[in-house]
């Protein structure tokens, strides 16, 4: 077994090619992490329900078992040397709980952070940065409260769960309220909520910065497209002002720095008309906006990730060409496969999954460009994403 240098707080101070790194969760997200780090020669494992999973296919082994399967978890900590996860619905408690098996160099404090809005918009405001005006809400009568203090429109979101837009009711005045009342009475429950000022925003962007514990660097600001509530297309880089572009990666390493962060963390943003940065949500682990990093930058955010929890020295990721990133969704699927012959520019990205289903991401296409706007234009002009206008 490959030998591990000293480890500090569940962060490795140097982890030795030949080790294996667990990841939790099958996805794309873990298939490209699998793939960085085979690239540095280390082995992986992966824990999926689904067999042959994405991550499985470019993987040494599969852990076949639900993600709450408490026995599946010690068996992948058995296995690895260190353990990592692809999304952040995971338990934080089991993986604490294996904590004398494995080194998890993310730890659980900014996976529980991350895990509930009110702890993450309570951090991301205690660090000294913006967010949209927000308050806990626990009921009806809190609900009606808040909105009383922030106004319509607003944002109802779960405290736990949801993406892509799940969890989320847009509040547009009184009737909209009526309706979330008229539904807590009928099932007879209200669930732990936020609610959050509407953002009057230019437009949405992110930013990821990587860690190892110590060091930390951050990858350019790029903007962010979303359709029916999921992202459509990334651009590299944003076009902001100097002044914006300071202040986000400013945040960007506060906010890293608050968690003495290892791996990736992807930060979303709102830049609002008059050139001020909003964060809008935390993710612990790389990011769809980032995928664009493969190809154009010194340093993907995978690569990034896997260097961070693994304690290696962290280059600082240069963007080497503007580029323009776009989802393939399942209905996606058949009509960029077949345009593929009369697009060389086109870095297509299959994620393995065997079953395509409308919406569901099935991969993603990336093109270095000069001048990203034509770059759109072009992408936009083959038809192929006619269905999101």
């Amino acid at each position: 077994m490959p030998s591990l240098s000293e480890e500090t707080n569940g962060r490795i101070k140097y982890l030795e090619p030949g080790s294996t790194i667990g990841i939790v969760g099958g996805g794309q997200l873990g298939r490209m992490m699998a793939l960085s780090a085979r690239q540095m020669g280390f082995r992986i494992g992966v824990l999926d329900p689904t067999p042959n999973c994405p991550t499985a296919q470019v993987a040494d082994f599969q852990v076949t078992a639900e993600y709450d399967d408490v026995a599946a978890i010690h068996e992948l900590a058995e296995r690895s040397d260190v353990l990592t996860y692809e999304f952040e619905n995971v338990d934080a408690d089991a993986l604490d709980d294996v904590r004398d098996l494995v080194a998890i160099p993310q730890g659980t404090d900014l996976l529980r952070v991350t895990q509930d809005r009110v702890h993450e918009k309570t951090f991301i405001n205690e660090h000294g940065t913006a967010t949209a005006p927000w308050r806990q809400v626990d009921s009806i009568e809190q609900l009606e409260a808040a909105l009383g203090e922030i106004g319509y429109p607003s944002v109802l979101k779960t405290r736990t769960g949801g993406y892509d837009g799940h969890g989320q009711t847009v509040l547009h005045g009184p009737d909209d309220f009526a309706q979330v009342r008229e539904r807590a009475q009928r099932e007879d429950m209200f669930p732990p909520s936020i609610l959050e000022g509407f953002v009057d925003f230019a437009f949405e962007a992110s930013i990821l910065v990587a860690g190892n514990g110590h060091d930390y660097v951050t990858f350019p600001m790029v903007r962010n497209e979303h359709r029916n509530n999921i992202l459509h297309m990334t651009i590299a880089p944003a076009a902001v002002s100097q002044e914006v572009e300071r202040e986000a990666h400013e945040l960007a390493i506060r906010l890293a720095k608050g968690f003495e962060l290892s791996g990736i963390l992807a930060i979303e943003l709102f830049v609002t008309k008059d050139d001020h940065v909003i964060v809008n949500e935390l993710a612990p682990r790389p990011h769809n906006s980032g995928h664009y990093t493969i190809e154009a930058c010194s340093s993907s955010q995978f690569n990034e990730h896997i260097r961070g929890i693994a304690g290696w020295p962290l280059p600082k990721p240069r963007l080497l060409s503007p580029a323009v990133m776009v989802n393939v969704l399942g209905q996606h699927v058949a009509p960029t496969r077949a345009l593929i012959p009369e697009h060389p520019e086109w870095h297509l990205h299959d994620y393995g999954k065997a079953e395509v289903r409308h919406d569901r991401k099935m991969g993603h296409i990336t093109v270095l460009c000069d001048n990203t706007q034509a770059a759109v234009e072009a992408l936009e002009a083959t038809g192929c994403w006619d269905d999101l206008h």
